[in-house]
């Protein structure tokens, strides 16, 4: 079956499963650049993590806005950067280090939000140390720290 629903001022159509636009108030809006550039660079309903970094900084929104204009038109964010989620049927991809070097451990110590780590706090950690970001979430996942604050608002 499907639904027709009103969020946001964008009009979704849903099968059966939760639109991703239900997580935010009907008085959410994305900016119209947001939405057409999610729009045109969506393929088969999905949008990149990557991608919608990209699109963000060419248009000059906060990767936040991108997310948004995501949900709101009900485009899944796929292929996290961390590794996280959107990597088929299993989800992540990201598995945990067999080892953690100090400074990385410290780093991610350091940077804890109520027992997290932010995902931006987490791309820093990689860019500071010269490491990839999936390096971070494989030490967070062998400390058995959770990544939250998705920039996306994935998370």
């Amino acid at each position: 079956m499907t639904v027709s629903i009103n969020i946001g001022g964008y009009e979704v159509m849903k099968d059966k499963k939760k639109s991703f636009a239900e997580k935010h108030g009907p008085e959410m809006r994305a900016g119209k650049e947001a939405i057409e550039a999610v729009l045109r660079e969506a393929k088969d309903g999905k949008l990149t993590c990557a991608k919608a970094f990209k699109l963000a900084e060419e248009i000059g929104v906060p990767p936040s806005e991108l997310g948004l204009a995501a949900d709101l038109k009900d485009i899944s964010i796929v292929k996290c950067q961390l590794g996280l989620y959107g990597y088929g049927p299993k989800g992540k991809k990201v598995s945990p280090a067999s080892s953690v070097a100090p400074n990385i451990k410290e780093a991610i110590k350091a940077g804890l939000l109520e027992g997290r780590l932010p995902c931006k706090k987490a791309w820093d950690i990689a860019s500071e140390n010269g490491v990839g970001k999936m390096d971070i979430s494989s030490a967070c996942e062998a400390l058995g720290i959770k990544i939250s604050r998705c920039q996306l608002g994935a998370f």
